[in-house]
């Protein structure tokens, strides 16, 4: 396995590229981002850990791609609920274009049943923002190479209500409470969880997390939340039907987090995305 990426803001390093988790067929494999950290060296992503052992950091990560799993774990099945099935496929990380200490840009394959369904591109940059925070800027474009249309789904597109997961997705580190959540007008998981909104906030006990998406498609997906189970917050690539992409075409998403020592407010929170959005 080669040596991790490391990735530096303000001369220190903040987050480490693994190209492979190396955990087996059922936990899809996948280039992720772990650990990140902030600037004052508070580690901000989970990895494998014992409630979601198929959660990798932060990565991107989709559960159903013409029925194959690039999530990990148990499969949502309508009428059956989750289960375990042997339809996991594997990103394979193909070569770097750009690579140095303030991000990379990679190529993927999407590979499962025995050929590869998607090419992905994606961008990482390390943002410095302020002495006590920067942003981590991540787009990636898949491009359907199966040959025939390919759609991306979801458990709730599958039959369970409120689990549009499937995109980008952070999972951040359990901490003895569960994390405030909030947004540029909500307050709370319930009202934050699949919104349609320019941004939302996780805030553990001393870091804060805002994730922006910085583009007008991006924008349109709801934000999948997690505080009370687990701390953890995504895109919805499929949330109320499948999105289908035709051979050949190509879906892209930009989402930017600003990883901030201390805990942030509302105007704080919103002051550093308008910067990280814009750097």
């Amino acid at each position: 396995m080669s040596a991790p990426t490391v990735l530096r803001c303000a001369g220190r390093p903040v987050a480490r590229y693994v190209l492979r988790s190396g955990t087996g067929a059922d936990r899809s494999p996948r280039p992720y981002l772990h650990p990140v950290s902030t600037l004052g060296g508070v580690t901000v992503t989970e990895r494998l850990p014992a409630d979601h052992p198929h959660h990798l950091g932060a990565g991107v990560a989709v559960p159903d791609v013409a029925g194959f799993n690039f999530w990990g774990g148990r499969t949502f099945v309508r009428d059956r609920g989750p289960t375990v099935l042997d339809n996991h496929g594997v990103q394979r990380h193909q070569g770097f274009e750009r690579r140095d200490g303030g991000g990379f840009v990679a190529e993927l394959s999407w590979v499962a049943g025995g050929r590869v369904l998607l090419h992905e591109r994606r961008t990482v940059s390390a943002v410095p923002l302020d002495d006590t925070a920067w942003a981590l800027d991540l787009s990636f474009s898949l491009t359907n190479a199966s040959g025939e249309e390919l759609s991306f789904g979801s458990p709730a597109t599958n039959g369970r209500p409120g689990a549009a997961y499937g995109g980008f997705f952070w999972r951040a580190p359990r901490e003895g409470a569960a994390p405030d959540v909030f947004g540029a007008d909500a307050e709370g998981e319930r009202a934050v969880h699949g919104a349609r909104a320019d941004w939302v906030a996780l805030a553990g006990r001393d870091w804060t997390l805002v994730f922006a998406g910085a583009t007008e498609e991006t924008r349109r997906d709801p934000w999948f939340v997690r505080a009370a189970e687990y701390p953890g917050v995504g895109s919805s690539l499929a949330s109320e039907e499948r999105l289908a992409l035709a051979a050949g075409a190509t879906a892209e998403r930009r989402v930017v987090t600003v990883v901030a020592d201390g805990l942030l407010d509302r105007g704080g929170a919103a002051a550093l995305v308008r910067k990280a959005v814009t750097a």
